[in-house]
């Protein structure tokens, strides 16, 4: 697919970034070198960034400060910093919804342990602001605090998004609409997978207002993303997707699929529902959990999330038409676009 190729390529680039930084960066360490607890640092840091992966975000900000007329070389760190972001993040979600694998291969803190993991992501944490402070360098102060100063309300955000998703499985939640559903999707992933990519894509090349002017298509783009992994995560490929199916279901997570699924079942198949999802994750047997899968069928709850992706993302085409009236034509331009449909059509 056109799409990834470009994705791919671009990724080769921004890794090159990543890695040189994590080698370069190492020097901090250097009084501990000898050490063999530093080098399995070293490592862990390197594991998630070194996993498969699609490297969207980064390749979003690439792609959008190239057709804002940026040039592809002044992105390469902020878009670093963007896939250093994600990696870190997923770390800690791993932790906090008891994730045990993560693209293909075992979570972090399954592989050693809770306390390792969580430094290794508090690690790779401070390296994410250390690649944005040397945009000084690249960008100039005023343009490397405007791209702060976004990191700083993307995590804002994203941190809200995940404490509204964490309370109510901790709370017990389950009275949820799919507005409720949007709202966690706005602040979580939206934020950080449309919005921010394009507005640090337009600082870069020196036009903030364009970027802001897309914050609607990005975040009708972002949810629409969630909302295919939700889907991918109950009913996709698990050799492709990279993580176990239904995890969703075993961490009881208050997708759209299952919030449509509570509000259109009858009454006592909600309350079975309920009962088996709000087990402890240990006590939950397989075979409880292909039953709600097997209701999340009967009531057309896969297919009512499809539609939602696909109405959320034909809109998003609106509104990137509309925001990007005005901005040249370019294979930047075209790419960015054809992302959106990539968005809801891949398997990983």
């Amino acid at each position: 697919m056109r799409v990834e190729k470009i994705l791919e390529e671009i990724k080769k680039e921004i890794d090159g970034y990543i890695f040189h930084h994590l080698s370069e960066s190492q020097t901090s360490y250097s009084s501990h070198q000898d050490l063999s607890e530093i080098e399995l640092l070293k490592e862990m840091m390197q594991e998630y960034p070194k996993r498969m992966g699609k490297g969207l975000r980064g390749g979003f900000c690439v792609l959008a400060a190239e057709a804002f007329g940026g040039r592809r070389e002044d992105t390469l760190i902020s878009a670093a910093a963007l896939e250093l972001f994600q990696n870190w993040v997923l770390i800690h979600d791993d932790i906090e919804d008891g994730s045990d694998m993560r693209r293909g291969e075992k979570s972090l803190h399954e592989k050693y342990g809770i306390p390792l993991a969580l430094n290794a992501g508090d690690g790779l944490t401070n390296k994410m602001w250390e690649l944005l402070l040397s945009n000084r360098k690249k960008l100039g102060s005023e343009r490397a605090f405007q791209i702060l100063e976004e990191f700083v309300g993307m995590i804002n955000e994203t941190v809200a998004g995940q404490h509204i998703d964490l309370t109510w499985v901790e709370e017990g939640r389950w009275n949820l609409t799919e507005e409720d559903y949007f709202r966690m999707c706005r602040c979580k992933t939206a934020r950080y997978t449309g919005v921010t990519p394009m507005r640090i894509g337009a600082f870069i090349a020196g036009c903030p207002e364009k970027g802001e002017r897309l914050d609607e298509f990005g975040f009708h783009f972002g949810i629409a993303f969630q909302i295919h992994d939700d889907l991918l995560n109950l009913v996709g490929n698990e050799e492709t997707y990279g993580k176990e199916i239904a995890g969703d279901l075993q961490e009881g997570k208050r997708t759209l699929i299952l919030i449509h699924l509570l509000n259109h079942c009858r009454k006592e198949e909600r309350e079975k529902v309920i009962e088996i999802l709000g087990q402890d994750r240990n006590e939950k047997r397989i075979e409880k959990v292909r039953e709600v899968l097997g209701l999340m069928k009967k009531y057309g709850s896969f297919e009512n999330a499809r539609e939602k992706a696909m109405s959320l993302s034909e809109r998003a085409k609106e509104l990137f038409d509309e925001g990007m009236d005005g901005i040249p034509d370019s294979e930047a331009k075209k790419t960015l676009r054809q992302l959106i449909d990539f968005a809801i059509s891949r398997e990983s």
